[in-house]
């Protein structure tokens, strides 16, 4: 049954994917540490604060926008890597997230000068996989974004005509921002990037997902 949720020694299983303690503590670290970055990035007045300095932003203010970053950026970031994972264990793989916390720290302290660069872990599997499988598995996150993009486009696209504002604009504009720029980003077909496995596999299959991914990214960064 979807979403059926158990508990088992090494940690629980939902939705037939199996977490342990670990991997659970490693996606919680990432979620809530990647909110912070970005809050710490997007409020400069928070930042001033933090460097003792007087600053006129209120608790709510914070919050406010560290609840945005969890449910945009954290959101996106974490459901890109675990679509990773639940391609990877169809395929057969022993896979898992990995928080990787020294680049998690560089994160926050980057958001409190003002220069974020985020790079909060990634799904590690293992076992045999042909080009194909490794493509789809790559392809996975990117698309997932784009997926992402979509469900905020709806609530942006609302507010838009309506004129309205506040929280859920904010994390409309955020959500769909942040998903077209990491899939957009995460298509380049460099380095450790999705694109780079992607292209391997197929030229065609990177054409179709990279080119809109890309321009899109290009778009919500100029844009948006």
């Amino acid at each position: 049954m979807a979403g059926r949720r158990r508990r088992t020694a090494a940690g629980r299983t939902i939705g037939g994917l199996s977490f342990s303690q670990r991997e659970l503590r490693d996606l919680l670290v990432a979620w809530l540490a990647l909110g912070l970055a970005f809050t710490f990035f997007l409020e400069r007045e928070f930042r001033r604060i933090v460097f003792g300095q007087f600053g006129g932003l209120s608790g709510a203010e914070i919050a406010s926008t560290f609840a945005v970053s969890l449910l945009t950026v954290g959101v996106g970031f974490l459901l890109h890597e675990l679509a990773h994972k639940v391609v990877a264990v169809r395929f057969g793989q022993i896979a898992a997230f990995k928080a990787d916390y020294r680049m998690l720290g560089f994160a926050v302290l980057g958001g409190l000068v003002g220069f974020l660069f985020a790079a909060p872990g990634a799904v590690v599997h293992r076992g045999r996989l042909t080009a194909k499988q490794h493509g789809l598995i790559a392809v996975a996150g990117p698309v997932t974004n784009l997926a992402l993009a979509a469900v905020f486009l709806v609530p942006f696209v609302a507010a838009l005509l309506s004129g309205t504002g506040g929280f859920l604009w904010e994390v409309a504009q955020m959500g769909l921002q942040i998903n077209l720029l990491l899939a957009g980003f995460n298509m380049l077909p460099f380095g450790p990037l999705d694109g780079r496995t992607v292209r391997e596999w197929s030229t065609p299959v990177f054409l179709v997902v990279a080119i809109p991914s890309i321009l899109l990214g290009v778009g919500a960064l100029f844009v948006l």
